[in-house]
């Protein structure tokens, strides 16, 4: 029974998958920047950052609040580089080395504490910002927290998914 359960996880989680790319193709439209492009892989990103999260709708949540700080941060790394600009080379490396500093304080801040979600979503928000041409810091943001929450739920709808088919099967 339990290669049944496995494959049957399996499937719900090709299937979630398969409605993440759905809902991507129906929304993209309605983003404010890349409706040509759409953003799934943010999504997916968001998914696994739910998994290395914890697993549950507590660590979830952290994971959410993780994303609106790793967003934040970034918006404020890019203008903190702006204030070092008289640096020229090291500009952007002083803003991130700012920034890191303070975020890392965060580990003590109940939650708050998730510094991988913030670095993900940091990396996500950088990635929009340099390749999507019309990115402003607002629409950049809107689109990742979108994605990202979508993704997050997802995570928490296989969870609840899978267990729920194994406890089926298994019985």
């Amino acid at each position: 029974m339990k290669n049944l359960s496995f494959a049957a996880g399996a499937a719900w989680t090709a299937l979630l998958a398969f409605v993440i790319v759905c809902i991507d193709q129906l929304i993209k439209g309605c983003m404010p920047i890349g409706a040509e492009k759409g953003f799934t892989y943010i999504a997916f990103v968001a998914w696994a950052v739910y998994f290395f999260s914890g697993c549950t709708g507590k660590d979830g949540i952290r994971a959410a609040i993780g994303y609106v700080i790793g967003i934040a941060f970034s918006i404020g790394i890019m203008l903190l580089a702006g204030v070092f600009a008289s640096t020229a080379f090291f500009s952007v490396p002083i803003a991130v080395f700012v920034v890191v500093f303070v975020v890392l304080y965060l580990e003590k801040v109940p939650w708050a504490d998730l510094i991988p979600a913030m670095f993900v979503a940091s990396g996500c928000y950088f990635g929009i910002m340099t390749y999507v041409p019309e990115a402003t810091f607002g629409t950049a943001a809107c689109v990742e927290i979108v994605y990202g929450f979508i993704g997050l739920l997802f995570g928490w709808i296989t969870i609840t998914g899978k267990t729920f088919i194994s406890g089926r099967i298994e019985k």
